[in-house]
């Protein structure tokens, strides 16, 4: 595998391109100012009169109605939601964008599972940040960069490949370094990553600690800090040094129930578990049942996250996080 950095991209690499940011919010914001701070030509495609045209002004970016953002760019990026790339490519890109104009996504959903079909004359690429867009922001303004993943699923001018790159340089990611891949494999492991392991399997693991210790008779709050407040800190760890070095921090006690009781949870049943819903995304009966609960207006996914809401431990957290000063934004803990 070949990371790839500054070394690789030429600093001029998008020398005469205008980038049209179509959305202005996490990504699009971070990624805006950033491709601006990096000499790049950004016009931040958003409706006249809204809060991304707002904000978008106040930063100090040009803004444009989506359509007129469109025609006059070379470079497209779409850093909409998801669900609304279809009608924003139909409507608007599809009949403005210049031909040989490249159409830029930072997740592959909507191309790979075929809500978006783009022009045969057009370059549709992938540049994906590893992390939000306020991270993004954040380390480039550090000097510092983000990692990112980039691909080519369409080569309409035969210089897909080095638009991405160019992309990626200017809102750092070839600081962080960019990692080659496909629209395939950075959807499918996204989804796989989010639904199996970083939010749906994280999120039910900590309930279902919580749950245990409650109904076994221990205090709520003592469950709290033991299944939900702590994992910040072993993921820290995890995230500075792997794995190993979360293991280095922690006492041998802790040591020894990991290796022996972390596989009796995480068992051969739980891998079939994910296993199925690797296939899933595979198949694309996830995108189908996500594209058909958003055609329906979202109630099965409003009654599950307002039932997410009225757990328990979500009534003990917030009291409890109300003592915890170090937690408010500029807080001063010496005082």
């Amino acid at each position: 595998m070949r990371i790839y950095t500054n070394d690789d991209v030429a600093a001029d690499s998008m020398a005469g391109e205008r980038i049209a940011v179509i959305g202005y919010g996490s990504q699009g914001r971070a990624q805006a100012q950033n491709l601006k701070n990096s000499g790049r030509e950004v016009v931040v495609g958003v409706r006249a009169g809204g809060k991304g045209a707002a904000a978008a002004t106040a930063d100090g970016l040009a803004t444009a109605e989506p359509q007129e953002a469109a025609k006059g760019a070379s470079v497209i990026a779409m850093l909409t939601p998801d669900m609304t790339h279809d009608h924003i490519y139909r409507d608007v890109i599809a009949p403005n964008a210049p031909r040989g104009a490249a159409l830029l996504f930072a997740h592959g959903f909507s191309v790979h599972y075929g809500r978006v079909a783009p022009r045969e004359d057009m370059d549709v690429i992938l540049v994906a940040p590893k992390g939000p867009g306020d991270l993004v922001r954040r380390e480039y303004v550090r000097g510092r960069g983000v990692p990112c993943l980039f691909g080519v699923f369409q080569d309409g001018s035969g210089t897909a490949r080095n638009r991405a790159l160019g992309y990626a340089r200017g809102i750092g990611g070839t600081v962080g370094g960019a990692i080659e891949t496909t629209f395939q494999e950075e959807t499918e492991t996204d989804l796989f990553g989010e639904q199996a392991v970083l939010c749906g399997g994280a999120t039910e693991l900590v309930k279902a600690g919580f749950e245990t210790l409650v109904e076994a008779g221990y205090q709520p709050e003592i469950a709290y800090f033991e299944c939900l407040h702590e994992l910040k800190l072993i993921v820290d760890l995890m995230y500075e040094g792997g794995i190993a070095k979360m293991r280095h921090f922690i006492s041998e006690t802790a040591k020894y129930g990991d290796v022996t009781s972390g596989p009796r949870i995480i068992n051969g049943e739980t891998r079939a578990r994910m296993k199925e819903v690797l296939a899933d995304i595979q198949s694309g009966a996830f995108a189908r049942d996500w594209i058909l609960e958003n055609q329906a207006g979202r109630p099965r996914y409003e009654a599950l996250l307002r039932q997410g809401r009225d757990h328990p431990i979500e009534k003990v957290g917030e009291a409890l996080r109300g003592r915890m000063r170090w937690l408010e934004a500029g807080a001063n803990i010496a005082a």
